[in-house]
């Protein structure tokens, strides 16, 4: 369950490599940012399809559009993998918040390769795989990165398990979305688990911290000092219009001068943001999210194999409790919503 890396004794050879190439026995170069700012992509198109202000679709078609080369992660075939994207329309694969940990395999080995070959290449990342490529490519003058800001991620085991209860399996689905905006809902092949009035299962333990990764609640990146040349995430506590604010508006945190050619070379309305509030609104800028007292249950529950449901009816009885009330009155019409998607 919680997808970590881990050494086959039988296959090892005592080389060392490993240990080595692991970020994490390495001198963190984290920075504090330069400039700072909020906003969203001028193409309205773009801004609408993302999570947030689109900022990250933005800096990657212009990024391609002068020669480069953008790897970030994409869902296909029921994994959550990182792949390369070489001209702006592919960049639409890396669209959407994935509020799952990402399997990198290979993928740092193949951006070297593609560094050496005199090619420019844009890692978007979780701050963890960001400090990893650069230390893998001894942060190679061709690389360029963006770390997102991140609450911690569960393990694709997790999501299966969730779904499991629906008679759904991960390999099964098509197509995955967890957030519309400021709407957190999961949604598979084009359909939610949850009334618009609830949250479903999956989002309702993530946004409580309660699936994570046990490194996750000791993240080390969790601090206004970044890995990447920039830093995307949300622009919480804006004091912009609701308006503009239910659009979808993106923080930008850039560290240095690559970061900033990042952010001058895409098409984006920047505006001021406050940095302290914005540092308040988003806690993983100052600390790691805090592991909640149910975790432990939760996981024992899941292992015993009782099924996700009954893992939060048992962690989270009141809430649970709650949205199956909520849903027998939404479902009798007696009280209303956002039409959901069929």
């Amino acid at each position: 369950m919680e997808y970590n890396a881990v050494i086959d004794s039988e296959k090892c050879i005592q080389c060392n490599a490993c240990h080595s190439a692991c970020q994490n026995n390495a001198e963190q170069v984290l920075t504090k940012p330069i400039y700072w700012k909020q906003g969203w992509a001028q193409d309205d198109c773009v801004r609408m399809r993302s999570s947030s202000g689109g900022v990250a679709t933005a800096v990657e078609r212009a990024f391609i559009k002068n020669g480069g080369i953008v790897c970030s992660c994409t869902f296909s075939f029921g994994k959550f993998e990182f792949d390369f994207a070489e001209t702006e329309d592919e960049v639409c694969k890396f669209t959407g918040s994935k509020y799952v940990k990402s399997n990198p395999e290979g993928v740092y080995k193949k951006i070297l390769q593609k560094l050496k070959l005199g090619r420019k290449v844009l890692f978007i990342g979780l701050p963890c795989q960001v400090s990893a490529v650069r230390h893998y490519t001894k942060n190679h003058q061709n690389l360029y990165t963006a770390d997102l800001i991140c609450h911690g991620t569960p393990s694709p085991q997790i999501l299966d398990s969730f779904l499991f209860d629906y008679g759904i399996r991960l390999t099964e689905v098509q197509s995955i979305r967890f957030r519309e905006k400021n709407n957190f809902k999961l949604e598979q092949n084009g359909k939610r688990f949850a009334v618009p009035i609830t949250t479903d299962n999956y989002m309702m333990t993530f946004l409580n911290s309660t699936t994570y990764t046990e490194n996750c609640y000791q993240c080390q990146y969790a601090k206004i000092e970044r890995p990447g040349d920039i830093t995307l995430g949300d622009s919480w506590g804006s004091e912009l219009e609701k308006s503009t604010q239910d659009k979808g508006i993106s923080l930008v945190l850039c560290q240095n001068e690559k970061g900033k050619e990042l952010i001058d070379q895409a098409d984006l309305t920047l505006v001021d943001v406050d940095l302290k509030k914005a540092i308040e609104s988003n806690h993983q800028l100052y600390q790691p999210s805090q592991k909640p007292k149910q975790r432990a249950v939760f996981f024992k529950e899941l292992k015993k194999g009782y099924g996700f449901k009954k893992a939060v009816k048992r962690c989270y009885p009141k809430k649970y409790l709650k949205n199956i009330v909520k849903t027998v009155l939404y479902n009798m019409k007696f009280i209303g919503g956002r039409t959901a998607i069929k």
